[in-house]
């Protein structure tokens, strides 16, 4: 049985605790899948590499407004995916070949991994092994809804958001199923490259996890350009010579080239056996762990969507700094932050948030004051013509300490990103505000008009 001084188990953000100060430590990692995890090859990372040229048609398509006559010929899709994956292939292939090649203190085992025990685990290759320390970094994979007649997802015309992206050509009709930031996302990619979108949403409203307000908006918006159904189902999936017909609850039939599963993703935990290494779990699936990424067995931590309910990559790399550090330094641990945790959705318009939505601040019994500003009424948005943008900030009317903040429309995922740093460090809306220069006329007069209005809604 070999020994080791620590094994990780997945190579997303797992992966990148293992540097240059672990050279005199042996390594197992071990990884059942495509080098790299989730963002890099199914996530984060091919995904916006898709919707950059979704929003530059987008962009095109609404040059009208501004005087600019612009036509899109058409969309290369073969091309467009091969950008992607001939970028996102190699470095998938490089990482696993530098891991298994070139770290002489570094063993990896691709097949999947079971514990047996104690830090003790089946290597799923006929060997079993033994660690010091583990990393359970394990991720997450799509939920597959139960559906009468459903063939499996990633064969033929049913996908998920791992096996969509790698079509051979674009479909005509896309039927999709779900109504979070995987299908807003989507719809906004295949609408934009001139696929026909229905998006059936078994709720009320799209991105509901969003504020109220801002899922509002965006469900209306998202009913101009796409065929949203909301309160809808699917009964029944069948198969015909050119495609698949789904007979949906409210009683109509819907014909689609290709069906995309978009609801949902869960732990990885089930497959790891964590029982037998002591390792909780919760009603949810996550693997339990303190502030310190510590599971409730010695020596075992976990970082990621097998930990947390988050599912953001920038929070994954925020657990593994944290255990990597607390690898190398047990004497003076650090604790993860996850405070003012921010997320976007890159669809149209964007999507961006951090700390409480309104319902949230309600359901807590917080009092707050909450500002408003228009992307309409700055220079830019003038420049823009965007007449539906807004953003949205909630404040403790006292002191100004920001409780949250939510922003629809063109660059949100940046423009919030001051915001971000206003909740971390603590500073009011008022500081951030007079506390330096904003450039005019920037869209960033965005945000700075939203902190100005904190004032006058705590005047008010």
């Amino acid at each position: 049985m070999h020994h080791f001084d620590l094994a990780v188990i997945g190579t997303g953000s797992g992966n990148t605790i293992v540097d240059e100060r672990f050279a005199d430590r042996s390594v197992a990692i071990l990884e059942h899948g495509t080098f790299g995890g989730t963002c890099l090859n199914v996530g984060c990372i091919p995904t916006k590499m898709f919707v950059y040229p979704a929003d530059v048609i987008s962009a095109a398509a609404h040059g009208d407004r501004l005087g600019v006559h612009a036509r899109v010929e058409g969309v290369d899709w073969p091309a467009v995916r091969d950008r992607v994956f001939g970028r996102i292939d190699p470095i998938s292939a490089s990482g696993r070949t530098w891991r298994a090649e070139k770290n002489p203190n570094v063993t990896l085992f691709e097949s999947h991994a079971r514990f047996v025990g104690d830090r003790t685990i089946d290597t799923g290759g006929g060997e079993t092994i033994t660690a010091d320390d583990v990393v359970v970094a394990a991720g997450s994979r799509v939920i597959v809804p139960d559906i009468d007649g459903l063939p499996p997802v990633g064969s033929g015309r049913v996908h998920s958001s791992d096996t969509i992206m790698r079509l051979d050509e674009l479909p005509s009709r896309v039927g999709i199923v779900g109504g979070g930031f995987v299908a807003s996302e989507f719809a906004h990619i295949f609408a934009s490259f001139g696929t026909r979108v229905s998006v059936l949403v078994r709720s009320d409203a799209m991105l509901r996890a969003e504020d109220e307000e801002v899922s509002a908006r965006f469900t209306e918006l998202a009913g101009e350009r796409w065929d949203v159904r909301l309160h809808t189902e699917i009964r029944k999936v069948e198969e015909y010579g050119d495609g698949l017909r789904l007979h949906l609850s409210e009683g109509s039939v819907l014909d689609v080239d290709v069906l995309l599963v978009a609801t949902g993703r869960t732990s990885n935990s089930d497959g790891l056996d964590l029982d037998r290494a002591g390792v909780d779990v919760d009603a949810d699936g996550l693997v339990v762990v303190d502030e310190f990424q510590r599971t409730t067995a010695r020596r075992v931590w976990a970082l990621g969507d097998v930990a947390n309910a988050f599912q953001l990559k920038h929070v994954a790399n925020e657990e593994a700094r944290v255990v990597q550090h607390n690898l190398l330094y047990p004497d003076d641990m650090i604790a993860t932050r996850h405070h003012a945790v921010p997320s976007a959705v890159f669809t149209e318009p964007q999507v961006a948030k951090v700390g409480l939505t309104e319902q949230q601040a309600r359901a807590l019994g917080l009092e707050y004051v909450v500002a408003r500003q228009s992307y309409s009424g700055t220079a830019y948005g003038w420049a823009m013509e965007d007449t539906t943008g807004f953003a949205k900030l909630l404040a403790e009317p006292g002191t100004g300490r920001i409780l949250g903040a939510h922003i629809l429309g063109p660059q949100a995922s940046n423009l919030i990103q001051p915001l971000i740093a206003a909740m971390s460090f603590g500073q009011s809306a008022h500081d951030v505000a007079r506390g330096q220069y904003w450039i005019h006329p920037a869209l960033m007069e965005v945000t700075e008009n939203l902190l100005l209005g904190v004032e006058r809604a705590r005047r008010g």
